[in-house]
């Protein structure tokens, strides 16, 4: 079974981009243009992880961060994608619980790596 991963972009090019690039890799991908609609969608897609732009209407992705660490025990690991470089942004990113936080433009092949480096991760912090 294919691992499945969401990606949440309120740029319509950025998540047509990424979902395109992840496919081809072989994953399961599900979009979303926004932080609540992807808080919707994760109970019943089941994401094994999470690419998320930082700035979107709604509610911004660090927020949809927060929301995953508090609202499940085993919470799919979460890459940041963002265009926002700040070394603040950056702390607050990771200290909300990203595995990554990158900053866009990303080399396809970085992308790629830190996917299959967040998926590993997590399937050790599962025992699976």
């Amino acid at each position: 079974m294919a691992q499945k991963i969401l990606v949440v972009d309120d740029e319509p090019g950025t998540l047509k981009m990424l979902e395109m690039t992840i496919k081809l890799e072989g994953y399961e991908v599900a979009t979303a243009r926004d932080g609540q609609t992807a808080l919707q969608m994760i109970p019943e897609f089941k994401p094994d992880l999470i690419i998320l732009d930082m700035m979107m209407p709604g509610t911004p992705g660090i927020e949809v961060l927060k929301t995953l660490k508090q609202q499940y025990t085993n919470p799919p690991a979460v890459i940041i994608f963002s265009a926002k470089g700040g070394i603040p942004d950056m702390v607050e990113g990771m200290e909300a619980g990203a595995f990554k936080y990158l900053v866009k433009p990303v080399p396809r092949a970085e992308l790629l790596q830190n996917i299959k480096s967040a998926l590993v991760s997590r399937a050790f912090r599962k025992g699976g």
